[in-house]
């Protein structure tokens, strides 16, 4: 009982903030959340750095999967430290990833590509726990079970970038194709439900010159998608399906990226198919020849109530929160934007 009303709640808060998020986040205003004075003019104003809602909701996104993945292996009763490990071990790879492969694909040096990050993690994922199974071996620790916790790692991936999406829509990149020029079947069944970009500073506007249009509204069908196979996979994890659990999310998530790249309208660097469209490609293949490799355990039945435990716990939170400043400020610090301000007293409120 504990289990379903837990993926119900997590749906309907899912629902909430993704229906809110396609409704404001084209506006203009949702795009700077803050200003930072840097350096003052000869003229007495000042030069600003632009912290924005993409880094705010990239951070909601990274700690949610972060989360979600002490939750999911911490009701199979695998311990926080091992957890904790192989989680920080992943971000500090997959972080600077996230730039480093869209300079490398895109050529471009102040961006972030998911799907380059995403990439990278699912490739070395595996081959991490198991150095760090042999490692904790060694000295009489206990291991990681495998198959769950690349399962929890595929959910978390997947609730993640679906709520991360929110970013993008937020400072309106990785935006879809103009709704005139997609198939006369997509403009008829999305004509209702496109994304009306507002703002000069807006990646949709200054790269692709379609603020004020109608534009297929790609990062809100890959929201909902990545997160109805998210939930679907904290079912089967819940259920002791752990392949299933692990395969679905993924599978699901890299056959969409691999589709979403012909309906998108910003740059994914030269050819015709994108190197994007082959980090995904691999990934599927990759994914469905690990479970070979792998040998699963004896697992307890999931409880996620003994899950939402070992989040309940000072330490942890105050990790999450370190986590979510720590996004904030490192996606959030726009390096395309910029601002001038000034300051002045209220006269009348001496």
């Amino acid at each position: 009982m504990a289990n379903s009303i837990f993926v119900i709640a997590l749906a309907i808060s899912f629902a909430l903030v993704l229906i809110w998020g396609f409704i404001a986040l084209p506006g203009e205003r949702w795009q700077i959340m803050a200003a930072v004075p840097q350096i003052k003019t000869p003229d007495g104003r000042w030069t600003g750095i632009n912290l924005t809602y993409y880094g705010f909701f990239n951070a909601m996104a990274y700690s949610a999967a972060v989360a979600m993945v002490f939750l999911l292996l911490g009701s199979i009763q695998v311990p926080k430290s091992a957890v904790f490990t192989i989680v920080t071990a992943l971000l500090a790879l997959c972080m600077p990833a996230s730039r480093l492969v869209a300079k490398w694909v895109e050529r471009k040096s102040y961006t972030f590509t998911v799907a380059g990050a995403s990439f990278i993690g699912i490739v070395a994922a595996p081959w991490m726990i198991f150095f760090l199974n042999s490692a904790m071996e060694k000295f009489l620790l206990p291991s990681l079970p495998v198959l769950p916790a690349l399962a929890a790692f595929s959910i978390a991936y997947a609730l993640g970038e679906g709520l991360g999406r929110l970013a993008c829509v937020s400072f309106g990149c990785c935006y879809g194709k103009a709704l005139s020029d997609c198939q006369p079947v997509l403009r008829k069944i999305f004509s209702g439900y496109t994304f009306t970009f507002w703002g000069k500073t807006k990646k949709v506007a200054y790269a692709g010159g379609l603020e004020g249009q109608k534009v297929f509204p790609i990062q809100a069908v890959t929201s909902c998608l990545y997160v109805a196979v998210g939930l679907a996979g904290i079912v089967l994890f819940l259920t002791s399906h752990f392949l299933a659990a692990f395969l679905l999310p993924l599978l699901g998530t890299q056959a969409w990226r691999s589709i979403s790249e012909l309906l998108r309208f910003d740059y994914r660097g030269s050819g015709k198919v994108t190197r994007y469209q082959f980090m995904s490609i691999f990934s599927m293949l990759y994914a469905l020849c690990l479970p070979l490799l792998i040998k699963t355990p004896a697992i307890p039945p999931p409880e996620i109530l003994t899950g939402l435990r070992v989040l309940w716990h000072p330490g942890m939170i105050l990790f999450l929160q370190t986590l979510w400043v720590a996004v904030l400020f490192y996606t959030g610090r726009s390096m395309v934007t910029g601002s001038i301000l000034t300051f002045h007293v209220h006269e009348d409120r001496i």
